[in-house]
């Protein structure tokens, strides 16, 4: 009688089987114990799986994908950490801690990430238990950071300080962290799970991309919140949409947790880890959002109210970047442009530090991957604008350095396919110098693969890291998408056949912006330039002239939980 065939488990169900044998955040005495036996001692299943939970995973060699397998690259001996700052919010005091960190365990590396958070790169295994317990003492966590979790909760950095918000949405966002990060009954959800809570009207923190979304709404007189579910971008992007349904305030809480128990108890999206996000039970298994709120509505004890009025924000920049008047009389919210997120260790503990001699010490980071200094009195302005120009950051800095995103990139990602910190500051420099007088806002994102983490599918000018050959060498190129939007236009980005090499980017951003200078209409935007014309048209103003457009690679692989924010 012949054996039966052993079958193989797929990655997702070692991936569920891995959930179901193990809560991570239950498990710390783990992590310890490897800190004190070494790198040599974590095992496959903390490496590549639970450390997540914790906000940490393995930091790839510095090449990406090349070398690897299977659409990853290798690993080096170094880990990666994401600390958590909902909505933003962090003090002085925090900050300085994390820019010791970052000095201390991650040579001077410190990252904003495009959910508010703070990443840091180079950690050793042996430093993890003083990071965590110097996090801890300071009322900050990694915890859920990373990992199929509740992520952080974004919203508006001038939240509280806005003149112009319906709401402070702050403390909801608050609420929500506080029942549902590092909750033991959400630790296994099928894959990671995106809150954002706004209350501001320019909705800076990207809700239509997000699982779940609050954005401010008024009905009879009430302020609240409209309601919608399903944003999300990686492979196959999807935009949030909206419910019949009007929140109030202290109803959100528990829109929040009922609609986590949903995606929870969707076990179709456990099947596949490429298809496990919330935007599949529409992509894929045809959910309506009248069904959506009927399974919603099931796990209230209340009654919602049906939708009430909002205003969807135009073609407004959304990184409140600048020095802004603040609703509190004789003070100012100043919003650095950090380029690409990057800074270092020294610059948060420069940061912490100017924030307490000019501020309240209050500081916020953004989806913008920027940082705001809040409470600045304004005759303490201009002096501070200064001192943060003498550390080399700007307040005012041009449209192609405000628009500018970058994900992490080879630089410290395995599934990466090309460098894009350093490329997006090299572009940025090219476009100033090549068109001053350039005088829309741009959002230009840099993603290095087609797992999007850059965002570029929601981008004016979105890159999609690939290879090409060029003399006989593999080198790193962009393929263009263009016109994405959030807002009153959402969609997402076109790919119109256009591939690079990465040096010849910055000529052909320049070919393309000079048609839309030279030939635009009294008052168009950028984004009503590419909607009236063809992929074919925007192809040949890229490429210089008429070519075959090319087609956007298959994607590299599966992104592994936690990877993307």
């Amino acid at each position: 009688m012949s054996e039966s065939p052993i079958v193989k488990e797929t990655k997702a169900q070692r991936a569920e089987r891995l959930k179901r044998e193990k809560n991570p955040w239950l498990a710390l005495d783990e992590v310890l114990a490897f800190a004190r036996q070494g790198r040599s001692s974590v095992t496959p299943e903390w490496a590549g799986n639970y450390f997540k939970w914790w906000g940490i995973y393995t930091q790839g060699d510095g090449r990406g994908i090349t070398g690897g397998k299977g659409g990853e690259g290798l690993t080096s001996d170094y880990f990666m950490m994401r600390v958590g700052l909902p909505n933003g919010v962090v003090t002085a005091e925090q900050l300085r801690i994390l820019g010791v960190i970052s000095q201390k365990y991650g040579r001077n590396t410190a990252d904003i990430t495009v959910r508010q958070a703070i990443q840091f790169h180079w950690l050793e295994v042996e430093s993890l238990p003083e990071i965590l317990e110097t996090l801890d003492k300071a009322g900050l966590s990694p915890k859920g950071a990373c990992g199929d979790v509740v992520r952080n909760v974004t919203g508006c950095p001038l939240a509280g300080v806005d003149r112009h918000e319906l709401l402070d949405a702050a403390p909801v966002a608050d609420a929500i962290t506080q029942l549902l990060k590092g909750n033991s009954e959400f630790y296994n959800l099928p894959r990671k799970f995106k809150i954002a809570v706004t209350g501001c009207p320019d909705w800076c923190c990207h809700p239509e991309i997000n699982d779940l979304a609050l954005t401010p709404a008024t009905r009879d007189g009430k302020v609240g919140f409209s309601l919608r579910v399903g944003g999300g971008l990686s492979n196959q992007p999807h935009l949030a949409v909206k419910l019949d349904a009007f929140v109030l305030p202290e109803q959100a809480v528990a829109v929040a947790k009922g609609l986590a128990e949903i995606f929870r108890e969707q076990q179709v999206l456990r099947e596949s880890r490429e298809k496990a996000r919330m935007k599949f039970l529409f992509l894929k298994e045809g959910w309506t959002a009248e069904k959506f709120l009927a399974e919603l509505q099931a796990k209230l004890d209340f009654q919602l109210l049906s939708a009430g009025e909002e205003t969807v924000p135009d073609e407004i920049a959304r990184d409140h970047a600048g020095v802004r008047p603040q609703r509190q009389a004789g003070l100012n919210s100043v919003g650095i442009s950090v380029l690409n997120g990057r800074l270092n260790g020294a610059l948060l503990e420069s940061l912490a530090g100017l924030a307490e001699r000019y501020g309240s010490g209050r500081l916020r980071t953004t989806i913008s991957q920027n940082i705001i200094l809040l409470d600045i009195p304004s005759e303490k302005t201009s002096e501070l604008v200064q001192k943060l120009s003498e550390i080399g950051l700007k307040v005012d800095g041009s449209f192609f350095w405000r628009g500018a995103v970058a994900c992490t990139g080879t630089e410290f990602c395995k599934l990466a396919i090309t460098e894009t910190k350093g490329f997006a500051r090299w572009v940025v420099g090219e476009l100033e110098e090549r068109l001053p007088e350039f005088d829309q806002q741009l959002k230009l994102n840099v993603t290095g693969c087609s797992n999007g983490c850059g965002q570029h599918w929601v981008a004016d000018i979105g890159l999609e890291g690939k290879k090409v050959k060029q003399d006989g060498q593999m080198v790193d190129a962009y393929y263009f998408c263009l016109g994405g939007a959030v807002g009153s236009n959402a969609g997402i980005a076109r790919p119109v056949g256009f591939r690079t090499p990465s040096v010849l980017v910055p000529e052909a951003i320049e070919r393309l912006l000079r048609h839309y200078l030279d030939g635009r209409t009294a008052g168009e935007s950028l984004r009503g330039w590419f909607a009236r014309h063809s992929n074919e048209e925007l192809l040949a103003q890229l490429a210089g002239e008429a070519v075959e457009p090319v087609e956007r690679d298959k994607p590299q692989g599966h992104v592994p939980q936690g990877v993307a924010e």
